[in-house]
Order: structure tokens, then sequence, then C-alpha cells
């Protein structure tokens, strides 16, 4: 069977430059491409395609739908402080969870769900 070598994401959001200033300045992202009516945004091995959609269903109001990625991380806490002191208030506290990850949750400027976490020491959360 054929490997998964990264992890990429598209998303339609209303604003791509706000969306996209939010994965740079919160997130620790990079704009790498701007093709015509996107923004792509990359760190390590996970690139995420902003499309510009500004009719689209605003994430918001999807709920429980609007989760849309789990970026798995090598130090949730350190990862949580950064997000943090770029002034981001995550939706989920940092915490330890039964499914033997570390994680917190942000929410983006449109609304799509991030989860972050890593794996906690002698569990193997696949």
């Amino acid at each position: 069977m054929a490997a998964i070598q990264q992890n990429h994401y598209v998303l339609a959001v209303p604003d791509v430059r706000l969306t996209a200033d939010f994965f740079v300045r919160a997130l620790g992202f990079e704009i790498v491409m701007e093709p015509p009516g996107w923004i792509f945004v990359g760190r390590d091995n996970c690139w995420i395609m902003l499309g510009e959609c500004p009719d689209a269903i605003p994430p918001a109001d999807l709920g429980d739908h609007s989760y849309f990625a789990y970026l798995r991380v090598d130090d949730a806490d350190a990862f949580y402080a950064q997000v943090v002191a770029a002034g981001v208030r995550p939706h989920h506290p940092i915490e330890d969870k039964p499914w033997g990850l570390r994680e917190f949750g942000v929410r983006t400027p449109d609304g799509h769900r991030i989860m972050i976490g890593h794996a906690l020491a002698g569990r193997d959360a696949r």
C-alpha cells in the first residue's frame, strides 16, 4: 500500500489574508505560495491551503463540524505557550486526555477548530 508522506488540508475561508496571518502569527506557519485566490501556509510536514470563499457557510456556524485537523507535535506545552504569547485564547485548555494525549484546541478567526497535542509518556496514541 502507498504511504502518506505529508498532511495537506484545504480550507474555504471568507478572508484568506486574515486567516493566513493567524496561521503565521499564532501557529508559526509561513506563507509558501500565493496562487490567485489562495494562500498556502506551511510548517514542518504540514501545509494548509486557504481558498478565498467569501460566500461560503461561515465555519463558526458548523458547530462540531468546524474541526478540521489534529496536529501531533513533539511538545504541546511549548506550542501552547507560543499560541498564548501570540494573544490567542485557546477554546480548550491544555490537559491530559484519557486517550493518551496531552492536547489543547484553537479556533481560527473564521471559526475552523484545530486540536494540537502530543502523546503522553508510555502511551502509544496513534
